[in-house]
């Protein structure tokens, strides 16, 4: 990460969901969360794992699997 307002990920197999304030990835450590401010991707490698997130990152939080479900859950009953 550089300057909480460039970051590249490694590891990522799949990106759940995501909009300008919060990034949904799984990983192969699990689901994380990236939230901020104006956030869009720069670059998505799913081949190599690799994903770039710009804009202002307020937070980075792995989520446990009962989290992650109930995050898709979510997003699930939203986009319905």
């Amino acid at each position: 990460m550089l300057n909480r307002k460039v970051m590249d990920i490694s590891g990522v197999s799949n990106v759940e969901s995501f909009d300008n304030e919060e990034f949904l990835l799984e990983t192969e450590c699990g689901f994380l969360a990236v939230r901020g401010q104006n956030l869009h991707m720069k670059n998505l490698s799913l081949e190599q794992g690799m994903v770039t997130i710009e804009g202002l990152v307020h937070s980075l939080v792995y989520l446990d699997g009962s989290a992650a479900a109930k995050s898709k859950g979510l997003f699930g009953k939203l986009f319905k």
